[in-house]
């Protein structure tokens, strides 16, 4: 994991399907040319943290194991 200072300009940003609009814990995820970007969505500007892709496929398959989503 890498903390980043900001989200470059290019960034596409989303949040997941189980987001709802009124959900306040939330962050978005934009992919890069080689990591994935994470980010608060209640506060974007600030520091973003960057992941590997291998560490990012851990993560989901981690929470999908879990029964999380």
């Amino acid at each position: 994991m890498q903390e980043v200072p900001i989200a470059a300009a290019a960034d596409t940003w989303f949040k997941s399907s189980y987001s709802g609009a009124s959900t306040t814990e939330c962050v978005e995820t934009a992919f890069r040319a080689e990591k994935i970007a994470v980010r608060d969505s209640k506060n974007p500007t600030r520091p973003v943290i960057t992941f590997s892709g291998d560490a990012w496929l851990q993560f989901l398959r981690a929470v999908r194991g879990a029964g999380l989503w």
